[in-house]
């Protein structure tokens, strides 16, 4: 077992639009702390990309996106502290890798590519921002190769029959964004 003293821990997120699971884990795979938070309020709308803003005329939907950034972001500073008074040697956060976007939220919002990611772009950005104010690390990840990379970085068979495992012992909630979640934090704690 490693001293968590010594090798700290990573949040490993999956996220959604406008929420996220953070599992708080050592390199060795313990789990330190596990969370649902919310990145925006109720009277916002979680996806002001894909399709609130495409109903508003251009300036409208430029603030509307501006007004969920700036939430999202206070939100992330918010279930980042949640999570390092937990467990205070928190020393990175693990993310999916963002695709490029455009410059621009009013080139995001008419380039239907775009258009279509950038609200999940947003809230990876907030909370690598907000990671990267209390000074941790952030780890980018491919969530296609995640699972085995995590297996490799526990020298065991199987990552999914270990989360399996894991489920029976941890009990709900415990699903496939926690297991995404976990894998990304262990894989990025063995760096």
């Amino acid at each position: 077992m490693h001293d968590v003293s010594t090798d700290g821990a990573i949040i490993g997120v999956s996220d959604h639009g406008g929420w996220a699971v953070l599992v708080a884990t050592t390199r060795d795979g313990a789990l330190l702390d596990r969370r649902r938070v919310e990145l925006i309020d109720d009277d916002l709308p979680a996806l002001p990309h894909h399709h609130e803003g495409r109903l508003l005329p251009p300036d409208a939907a430029v603030a509307l996106v501006e007004r969920v950034r700036a939430f999202a972001e206070r939100r992330a500073e918010e279930a980042l502290a949640g999570v390092a008074k937990e467990v205070p040697q928190v020393r990175g956060i693990a993310l999916r890798a963002c695709q490029p976007l455009p410059p621009t939220i009013a080139e995001r919002l008419t380039d239907y590519r775009a258009r279509n990611v950038a609200d999940w772009v947003m809230y990876r950005n907030a909370v690598a921002a907000a990671a990267e104010a209390r000074g941790w690390t952030v780890h980018w990840f491919d969530s296609k190769s995640i699972c085995d990379a995590a297996t490799r970085a526990l020298g065991i068979d199987d990552f999914n029959a270990h989360f399996a495992r894991m489920r029976k012992t941890v009990g709900a909630p415990w699903n496939n964004d926690h297991r995404l979640a976990m894998a990304a934090g262990i894989v990025a704690a063995n760096k």
